[in-house]
């Protein structure tokens, strides 16, 4: 587990008007002229701050204390709190055996046949060892939905459900075969039928586990679409998986049970971080509701980690989901760098830039933020009219700093924004 450090006097942030402490009047008087009211980004709602790593203190600021919809860049939350919370492996599952029978409960650990994370063979070994299976949610405090996420997001596979014991990432896997689409697991094959909708491939319907497609309008291409799930349906997708009867339970976790430990920490945050999985994102939530309470709630965890670890931040989040799919998170940029601050002294810093995407070169930066080196390393966030970037930037004198960029209600693509936010991280990258 990553060790916290004392708490860092962070609340001066407060007065954070009278902190800055500028680099060179003209070099700030040059990116104050990127804000000003004459600028792209006066025609929407904008927040920026640099930060001065070493002098713990920001260079400059821009409605820093204004509140943001921060989309993906909640990941970061989720991010440190995990960090500061799980140890470098997961725990699959916590059990209680007698004989040839066992009992389980999840944890909301996500690999479990999950095609975006590395498998471990000791689950299928520890299972081959019982005759009968018992599987328990009592455990489950949650919703398979995040607060405010959008309903008919819910046959997209950014959108699957959370669940205790997640199999196959809680999504169907449609290929094409023969310029026919075939779903798997099994399970679901026999659910799938033609439709007259208009549909360009697999769909699933809202209530229930029926997936349908247009032969007309069927494009080929290969997908996943989530599942609706429940014990029942879990049980049935493990029993076949294992070849042997998974049977659903309400037995309540005892305080006496063991747990069985799984694949590394550091993958689940490569592919949260690199890819923006919202999967694992809501599943690491859960994950930590689990390490501290032994239930699965991510309110409750979310509750315990604001109060316990960012109680000193200059302006309380407004957060209530793992991934940032919700409009209902809010943040500010000055709270976000104070985050980045934080995850930045626990963290080593080679492992660190290395799951953070990598301007021009990895993950959602890959495309942007080109340079023969890679100078601006951070999480990105973007939902309809809204885009951030909170993270590091590296100047060529080596300054490194933290900062947050971003921007709510602009009527444009986003990739027009995205272009103006480079002409300013370049500026910083050449002049601080």
């Amino acid at each position: 587990m990553y060790l916290v450090p004392s708490t860092i006097t962070l609340l001066l942030f407060l007065q954070v008007s009278s902190l800055i402490a500028q680099p060179s009047r003209d070099k700030t008087a040059e990116l104050e002229s990127y804000f000003n009211k004459d600028s792209f980004f006066n025609n929407h709602l904008t927040g920026f701050m640099l930060y001065d790593l070493d002098t713990q203190q920001p260079v400059y600021e821009k409605n820093s204390h204004l509140y943001f919809i921060p989309a993906s860049t909640t990941k970061l939350v989720t991010f440190f709190s995990s960090l500061i919370t799980l140890g470098d492996s997961t725990t699959i599952l916590r059990y209680v055996n007698k004989g040839n029978e066992v009992t389980v409960w999840g944890t909301g650990d996500p690999s479990w046949k999950y095609h975006a994370l590395p498998q471990q063979p000791r689950l299928r070994e520890f299972f081959d060892k019982y005759e009968k299976i018992n599987f328990s949610d009592a455990n489950w405090k949650d919703q398979a939905f995040g607060f405010g996420w959008q309903w008919d997001d819910y046959y997209f596979s950014y959108s699957a459900e959370k669940s205790p014991f997640p199999i196959y990432g809680n999504v169907a896997k449609v290929i094409n075969r023969n310029n026919k689409p075939e779903v798997s697991p099994s399970l679901f094959r026999q659910n799938l039928t033609t439709s007259d909708r208009d549909v360009r491939n697999v769909q699933r319907e809202f209530h229930s586990n029926q997936f349908y497609y247009n032969p007309r309008t069927y494009n080929g291409m290969n997908t996943y679409v989530p599942f609706l799930t429940s014990q029942q349906t879990f049980a049935q997708l493990a029993s076949s998986e294992l070849n042997k009867m998974v049977i659903p339970t309400k037995e309540k976790l005892p305080k006496d049970h063991q747990r069985l430990k799984g694949i590394r920490t550091e993958a689940l945050y490569k592919e949260m971080m690199l890819e923006s999985d919202n999967f694992i994102a809501e599943h690491l939530l859960l994950m930590i509701s689990d390490e501290l309470f032994q239930e699965l709630n991510s309110e409750r965890a979310i509750d315990y980690i604001k109060k316990t670890y960012l109680i000193d931040l200059p302006d309380e989040l407004l957060w209530v989901d793992g991934s940032g799919l919700s409009r209902h998170n809010l943040m500010t940029p000055r709270s976000l760098v104070v985050l980045m601050d934080k995850i930045y002294r626990v963290m080593p810093d080679e492992m660190l830039f290395n799951l953070l995407p990598k301007g021009g070169v990895s993950g959602t930066l890959k495309n942007n933020y080109h340079a023969p080196k890679p100078y601006v390393f951070g999480k990105t966030g973007t939902i309809s009219n809204n885009h951030s970037l909170v993270g590091f930037v590296r100047t060529k004198s080596d300054k490194l700093y933290a900062f947050a960029f971003m921007n709510n209600n602009y009527p444009y693509k986003a990739s027009k924004v995205r272009a103006e936010m480079e002409k300013v991280m370049v500026y910083i990258r050449e002049n601080f």
